[in-house]
This record gives C-alpha cells, sequence and structure tokens, in this order.
C-alpha cells in the first residue's frame, strides 16, 4: 500500500496522465485550430481588401466631397452671404455668376457629384446648379427631392450630414413615372462653418453620385465576395456593388443591425445565411459615419481539410506512444530531486509525522506556511504600489466615477476632512521632446512630482502626477479658496519645470471646487487654458478666464485676410507673404476666435502652401516632396510656426529664383551660339526663340537682363564685328561681305556699318590698306 502511495508511483501516473490530456487537448486543438485557421485568413483578407476599398471611398469620394464645399464657401463668399439676405433680388446678376461658379464646380468634379445647391432657410430660396433659383423651394415641384437634407438640417445640431440614397429622376417636374433617373447621396453643410444646422444662414447641399461609390467597390472587390455594399446608421442601404440593395438587405440584415451594435470600427464575424457560413466584414467610414460590407462563403478555405483530419490522428498517435515512453523516464529522473528537497525540508522543520505517508504532502505542507507569509507581503506591496494612486487621480479627473462607482479614499491620497477646496494646476512640457531622451524626460518629471509632494504649507495639500500625455497635474488641497496661494505654488511649479528641462514652461490654472468629485471641472477648465498655450507663447501662467469665452465664440476671421496669403504666395514676394501671414497671426492671438478654429486656419494655410508646391511641381534639393502637415504639428507654438513657414517659403523661392536664373543663363549661351553660326541666316526674335524653345518676348526680355542691351543691337553688333574681320583681310568684296553677315541689300549694309563706326565700309577697307602699306615700307625700310 505504502508503494502505491509514494511520491515515484504518483510521478509516473501523473506523467502518463499528462500525456493523455496532452494528446486530449492535442486533437481538440488541431482540430479547432484548422477547422477555423482558413476562415480567419478568410477574414483576414476580406478585412483587408474592405479596408482598402473603405480607404478610397474615403479619399477619392467623401473627403473630396468636404473639399468641394469648402472651395464653394472660400470662392465667393461676399455672394453666398448676399443669397443669405433679403436683398439677393436686386443682384440678380451677381446670383447669376454664382450659378455659373456651381455649374462649373459640378463639371469640374461631374465624376462623383450631380449637383450642387445653396438654400437660404431665412429666405426659403434655393440656388442649383442644375435646376436654377427656386423661391419656396420647399414647396411645389421636386421639394420632395431635396426637403429630407432640409428638413434633417434644420433639426441638426451639428453643422453637417449625409443623407440616405435616394432615387432622383432626371426630369423633377415630370408627373409620368418610370424614365430615367439617379441614386443621390446628398451632402449637406451649414454656413457659416461652425453654425449648427439650425442656425445657420445658409446650407450648401452636394448631391453625390451612388454610381460613383458602386463603381469603387466593383473595381476593388474579388468577384467571390458576392455582396458589398454601405449602410447607414438606421440599416439603410447607401450603396451596393450591384443593382439590388433591397434584397441584400432582406439577407443581411441581421449582419448589418450586429455591427451597429457593435462597439467596434472594423470587425469580422461567421454568419448563417440561408444555411450556408458567410464570413462577414465590415469598415467604418469616418466622414459619414456609413459602415461599408462585404461577405464571403467560408467555404472557399476547407477543401483540404480531410487530408489534415488524417493528419492530425497521426500526430496524436505518436505522440501518445512517444508520451508514456518518456514518462517513465521522466518520473525516475524527478524523484531524485524530491528526495534531496525533502530531506532539507526535514532538516528545518524536523521528522514528519506518521500520518505523513506521501513525500509531496510533507513538502506540500512546507510550501502552505511559505506561502502564507508571502502572500502577506504581496498585500502590503500591492496596497503600497504607486499604480493605484495614479489611476485614482486619474479616474478623479476624467470623473470615471460617474459612470462606474468606485470607493474613493480621500486619506489614501493624502487629502484629510480639513481640506474642502481643490485646485487643478496643468503643467505642459511638450517642448522638451525635442532635445531631451524619454528617459530624462521620465527621470525630469519624477523629481518634479517628488519636490511638489514635499512642499508644505500651513492646511495645505499637494498631490503630484505624472499624466498619460506627459504633462505634470499638480492637486492643490486646501481649508478655503484662496488666487495668491496658487499663484504662489504656480510660480515655484514653472521654475521647478525650467530647472529641470533646462527650457520655458506654460502652467495652467483651473478653478476652485469645493469636492473631490468635482476635480474633473478644474481639470477640464485648465485643459482648455492650455489650449491657448500654443498661440500665447510668451505667457507663463494661463489664467485668463476670458480666455475660456473664446471656445462658445463663432468669430471668424474675414475671408480677403484668408485669401491674401494664397495671392500672395503665387505673386512669391516676401514681403507681402510675411504682411499676409502676420495678418492671421495676429487676429489669433489678440481677439476672441476658438483655439480648435485657429488650428484649423493655420492647417488650411499649411495646405495652401502644399498644394502650391504640389501645383508647380516643385520639390526641395535636398529633402525631396517635404512632409510640410507632419512638420507642422511638431511645432510647440505659433510663433514657430511663423518662423518656420517664412523659413521654408523663404527657401523655396530663393531656390526656384536660382533655378530660374540658370534655366536663363543656359538659354541666352544657346542663343549666342545658333547666333554666331547663322550670321547669315534669319535671325529675327521669333526664328531663334523657336530654336531654344522660348517665346520671343522671354527671349528679348532675358537678352535685356542679362547682357544690358537690347536683342536688336546685340544681332547688329556681331554681324558689324563679322565684318569687319572680312573687311580686315580683304578678300571679299563689300557687297560679299553683306551677304555673309546677312544684309538683303548692300546699301543697308553700308547704312549700319556708319551708324555704329562712323565710317563706310570703303573708308574702312582703305583706311585699314593704308595702315598694311605702311607698316610694310617700315619693315623694309
Amino acid at each position: 500500500m505504502k508503494k502505491w502511495s509514494s511520491a515515484f508511483t504518483s510521478l509516473a501516473i501523473s506523467y502518463i496522465s499528462i500525456v493523455l490530456v496532452i494528446v486530449l487537448l492535442l486533437c481538440s486543438v488541431f482540430y479547432i485550430y484548422f477547422s477555423s485557421h482558413y476562415k480567419e485568413e478568410l477574414r483576414s483578407r476580406n478585412q483587408l481588401i474592405l479596408k482598402n476599398t473603405a480607404g478610397t471611398i474615403e479619399a477619392s469620394v467623401l473627403q473630396r466631397v468636404q473639399q468641394i464645399y469648402l472651395e464653394v464657401s472660400l470662392k465667393q463668399t461676399a455672394t453666398l452671404r448676399l443669397l443669405a439676405g433679403a436683398s439677393f433680388q436686386s443682384n440678380l446678376s451677381k446670383v447669376s455668376s454664382l450659378q455659373d461658379m456651381l455649374q462649373a464646380e459640378v463639371a469640374s468634379n461631374s465624376d462623383i457629384i450631380q449637383a450642387v445647391h445653396l438654400y437660404s432657410p431665412g429666405q426659403q430660396v434655393m440656388l442649383s446648379s442644375l435646376y436654377g433659383l427656386k423661391y419656396n423651394a420647399d414647396q411645389g415641384t421636386g421639394a420632395a427631392f431635396w426637403m429630407d437634407w432640409i428638413n434633417g438640417m434644420g433639426n441638426n445640431p451639428l453643422n453637417s450630414l449625409w443623407t440616405e440614397t435616394r432615387w432622383v429622376p432626371e426630369d423633377i417636374s415630370s408627373s409620368v413615372p418610370g424614365g430615367s433617373g439617379s441614386h443621390l447621396i446628398t451632402y449637406a453643410h451649414s454656413y457659416p462653418f461652425q453654425s449648427s444646422g439650425a442656425d445657420s444662414d445658409l446650407i450648401i447641399a452636394i448631391d453625390v453620385k451612388e454610381s460613383a461609390i458602386r463603381a469603387i467597390m466593383q473595381n476593388m472587390m474579388p468577384p467571390q465576395y458576392q455582396s458589398t455594399f454601405i449602410s447607414g446608421p438606421s440599416g439603410s442601404m447607401m450603396a451596393g456593388s450591384d443593382q439590388a440593395p433591397m434584397a441584400q438587405r432582406a439577407g443581411y440584415a441581421s449582419s448589418i443591425a450586429k455591427a451597429w451594435t457593435s462597439p467596434d470600427e472594423a470587425r469580422s464575424f461567421s454568419e448563417n445565411i440561408n444555411d450556408t457560413s458567410y464570413v462577414i466584414s465590415y469598415q467604418t467610414l469616418p466622414s459619414a459615419g456609413w459602415k461599408i460590407f462585404s461577405a464571403a462563403p467560408a467555404s472557399l478555405f476547407y477543401e483540404r481539410w480531410s487530408v489534415v483530419q488524417q493528419l492530425i490522428l497521426g500526430i496524436c498517435l505518436f505522440t501518445l506512444v512517444l508520451g508514456i515512453g518518456l514518462s517513465g523516464i521522466l518520473a525516475k529522473a524527478n524523484y531524485s530531486p524530491i528526495k534531496r528537497l525533502l530531506g532539507t525540508i526535514r532538516d528545518f522543520t524536523g521528522p514528519a509525522p506518521e500520518q505523513a505517508m506521501n513525500e509531496f504532502k510533507v513538502i506540500d505542507s512546507a510550501f502552505i506556511r511559505l506561502n502564507d507569509k508571502v502572500s502577506s507581503l504581496e498585500d502590503t506591496l500591492q496596497a503600497s504600489t504607486p499604480h493605484i494612486k495614479q489611476n485614482l487621480i486619474l479616474n478623479l479627473l476624467q470623473n470615471s466615477t460617474a459612470s462606474e462607482p468606485m470607493a474613493i479614499d480621500p486619506e489614501f491620497l493624502g487629502i484629510s476632512l480639513e481640506h474642502t477646496h481643490f485646485c487643478c494646476l496643468l503643467l505642459n512640457t511638450r517642448g522638451a521632446y525635442t532635445h531631451m531622451s524619454s528617459t530624462h524626460i521620465q527621470t525630469a518629471m519624477a523629481r518634479i512630482t517628488s519636490q511638489l509632494e514635499e512642499i508644505r504649507f500651513p492646511g495645505i495639500r499637494i498631490i503630484a502626477e505624472e499624466l498619460p500625455d506627459k504633462r505634470i497635474i499638480g492637486i492643490v488641497c486646501a481649508r478655503e479658496a484662496s488666487g495668491d496661494l496658487v499663484e504662489q505654488i504656480s510660480q515655484l511649479m514653472v521654475s521647478e519645470g525650467r530647472q529641470q528641462f533646462q527650457m520655458e514652461v506654460q502652467l495652467s490654472q483651473g478653478r476652485w471646487v469645493s469636492a473631490v468629485a468635482d476635480l474633473h471641472i478644474s481639470y477640464s477648465e485648465a485643459q482648455t487654458l492650455m489650449k491657448y498655450a500654443y498661440f500665447l507663447p510668451e505667457t507663463v501662467i494661463l489664467n485668463d478666464r476670458s480666455l475660456l469665452e473664446r471656445e462658445s465664440s463663432l468669430d471668424e476671421i474675414p475671408q480677403p485676410a484668408l485669401l491674401k496669403f494664397k495671392d500672395k504666395l503665387q505673386a512669391r514676394k516676401l514681403d507681402e507673404i510675411a504682411a499676409a501671414l502676420e495678418q492671421l497671426i495676429t487676429p489669433m492671438r489678440e481677439d476672441r476666435f476658438p483655439a480648435d478654429y485657429c488650428h484649423f486656419i493655420l492647417a488650411n494655410t499649411v495646405f495652401v502652401y502644399s498644394d502650391y508646391l504640389k501645383s508647380i511641381r516643385y520639390k526641395h534639393p535636398v529633402h525631396g516632396h517635404m512632409d510640410l502637415y507632419n512638420e507642422y504639428i511638431a511645432l510647440s507654438n505659433i510663433l514657430h510656426f511663423r518662423e518656420w513657414l517664412l523659413h521654408s517659403i523663404t527657401a523655396f523661392i530663393a531656390e526656384t529664383e536660382k533655378r530660374n536664373s540658370d534655366r536663363a543663363l543656359s538659354t541666352i549661351e544657346a542663343a549666342k551660339q545658333y547666333i554666331e553660326r547663322h550670321l547669315s541666316g534669319d535671325l529675327s526674335l521669333d526664328a531663334v526663340s523657336s530654336k531654344v524653345f522660348i517665346s520671343p518676348k522671354y527671349l528679348s526680355k532675358l537678352f535685356k537682363e542679362e547682357l544690358g542691351v537690347t536683342y536688336t543691337d546685340y544681332i547688329t553688333g556681331r554681324r558689324m564685328e563679322q565684318a569687319k574681320r572680312l573687311l580686315a583681310n580683304n578678300d571679299m568684296s563689300i557687297d560679299q561681305i553683306a551677304v555673309t553677315v546677312g544684309y538683303g541689300t548692300t546699301a543697308y549694309f553700308i547704312k549700319r556699318f556708319k551708324e555704329m563706326y562712323g565710317c563706310t565700309p570703303g573708308n574702312y577697307l582703305r583706311t585699314v590698306n593704308e595702315v598694311q602699306l605702311l607698316q610694310a615700307e617700315t619693315s623694309f625700310g
């Protein structure tokens, strides 16, 4: 009986049991893995194809439509504002020019859009690129085809919406059923930009062709993916890869519902449709909030499943035989250290009691006692870990306790009952990323937080913590609210930040709150103030409450100021470009524009500059095509933005002028060589300019700017120089010389020669002969 209860027997039985369990698990895992592996492969490939298709639709259609809205809203701002007022009827010529602009916009983007409409809610007037000017647009013929987006924007707290797909006949005034038409999706956006749909002065609506989206899906999705379609939040079909969206909806209704209830932006899952297993994948289109779906039969990858089953069975049988043999070897090998361990335990604890028949029971008893001590130590360490403190502070700042109630122990954070007022101070250290390593930044932040918490004032407790965005939060706990106290602590935080990071830092102050649970209010206010640190880098401590009012402002920078930078950039006049840029930056720093709006304008300025460089195919001589947007978002404040943008534009203009100058010199040199070789031929400005591939006017300008003479004077000078050399040789007559240097008549040649040298060719020839004769006589004498 003792033999069967020994550790060796237990080990052998354990190993054999483990082998059996492993074999069973191996069979199960292989079966489950290979049965789902192919489906996972299908899901991954399907998801990748769908992601690429969604990205193409997003870039080629949705974002392009939003860009069309920006172009329409920026091109004729004055006329747009006129249409929103009652005085537009007295300026129908401007309205007509506005319609021409809309038609031109539709024509240039006819591959994706059908029409552009402008609707004034106050005047109930619509100007359409397709239907013209309509009064009382919400009534009468055709109103049903645009009332969906008019009503939707009228009740919309946001500034834009996308409608569902609808059928619009080619002739909206026809009462005959049927006929030709199009499936359209409308993108509507308020004007001005930041106003909500209900408060907008004007609604700009763009009809998007559903066929443009369907064409992308047909081109990018493989044929074995039987169904591809786009669904809106209501479950309706927005677009499909074929012409039967309603039939698709009946089969995939449950899949659509499952996708819209899921929090994931993209996902794949299995679904049985009509007794057939499919893999359904979807991807969210961020611009419109739609989801694009695709379905592929799961049976595509199960053809070799029977071979895999046989292979799994063979592997499992081999593993079973091998495992049983190894079990005996391992049991014997592992029993030796058990005996040594048992001897060590007995040396420390004494002989085992009689009831301890098995070696494992002795070892287990010893480890239970040791485990109790370790568990007690772990509990102590876990209670004191700083991660709990950090998570608790983050939950307080983010108000996570409102949605997920949790026990908050103020004493754990060092907050006593006497502390009844709290204030958040936010220290921005973003600029340190550019000149310090991550290790040094972490060390500096840890030093700041520890030194802040060591500050002692009567009745004051400071809690400092590093935030995930690499900022430092300081929570001031006091008996009463005190502005002087917050100012004093703010100066200490700024001073310590400068010392640790060796650079200027900025700090924002939240309001005082009277409860720990309201700390998120103070933190939110400090975050909002910190948004303006970008535009006020010289302000070390941000505590001006008027900055908070800018967040709700609807003011916009005048359109001429926005367009002036683009115009001056195209003119390439650096001083005027700098002045136009200053007219954008100064209002952002001094006026009441929201921070997000100002960042939008700055980003749009960078895009204007980038688009201009692309339009002229400019390529930096060292860096090639520059990623201007990523360079912009890496800048720490608006002054660095101004310096960076002007430096980039200055380098661009200098490089462009250098290239133009090099091309000009090369062109002049080619023209001069051609003139020297063809003095007797046609050297008219048109003839020579065609040989060097530039316009006659530009060639004439180059001669004047680079050589300081007119083109005609240069030709005459070269011909007269050649004529003088030929006369000096005395081998040709004056008539022959005139023809040789390109003059059709001898009389005109003599006239031009006399105008240049003050004598006729004959007189010049006699003078040359006399000089030569005199030289000959002198040499013989």
